[in-house]
């Protein structure tokens, strides 16, 4: 089963990226651009989630949920 979290990323004063993941506390990377702070997330999210497994902890998993406006 693929796993697929909502991510934040914010643009720094810098110009690099930083990005979080909601659902994995202390999950944070950064890139110098979109492309390369997404591809981080992937690795940092992946790590995070071995680190979970290790630690024998439950793996968060996301909940889709529809807003009608």
């Amino acid at each position: 089963m693929e796993l697929r979290y909502k991510i934040l990323i914010e643009k720094n004063e810098e110009g690099s990226y930083t990005v979080t993941v909601p659902l994995l506390p202390g999950c944070i990377t950064q890139g110098d651009t979109i492309e390369e702070a997404i591809s981080n997330a992937k690795e940092a999210i992946s790590g995070h989630i071995e680190a979970i497994k290790t630690l024998g902890e439950p793996i968060p998993v996301e909940i889709p949920v529809e807003v009608e406006t």
